[in-house]
């Protein structure tokens, strides 16, 4: 099974994408005026700096590394691991994700699947039946005894 290929079926996801675009594009479009203005202030100062004195070509450069830090602040904000973006598409994702896994348990149950893996995530398993859980008897062997309320 490829979660992946579900998801893009279901016309849900398309709203999603669709959202997740718009909102992605607004802050690339502010990431591109940034750049324009870190551009413009740094061609600024390469066509004046002979008339700066030491004092000004040191503030001059403070404002441009300034907006650089700004910049990145703002980009690590919305599209860094922890992001705006991130916690959006999670957020837009996750009823759709727990939607799928449903109808897999679902389907699981009705067909009788012992495991059901899903190619698209690394092979990682969605649905397994109970009684194919090994914890136990590998405690067991490794003499570990579990009292009844540590499950």
């Amino acid at each position: 099974m490829n979660t992946d290929y579900i998801l893009s079926q279901m016309s849900e996801y398309k709203g999603v994408q669709q959202q997740l675009r718009s909102i992605s594009s607004e802050w690339r479009d502010r990431l591109d005026e940034m750049e324009n203005e870190i551009k413009q202030l740094r061609e600024n100062f390469q066509s004046k700096e002979i008339l700066y004195t030491e004092e000004q070509k040191a503030q001059k450069k403070q404002e441009i590394q300034n907006k650089v830090q700004q910049r990145q602040n703002f980009l690590d904000q919305k599209f860094g691991a922890d992001g705006e973006y991130f916690s959006r598409q999670k957020e837009l994702l996750e009823p759709l994700q727990r939607k799928i896994f449903n109808a897999i348990n679902e389907v699981a149950e009705q067909q009788n699947f012992d495991f059901v893996f899903d190619r698209a995530q690394n092979s990682s398993m969605l649905y397994r039946v109970q009684e194919w859980n090994l914890n136990e008897q590998v405690l067991q062997e490794l003499g570990i005894t579990l009292n009844d309320t540590s499950n």
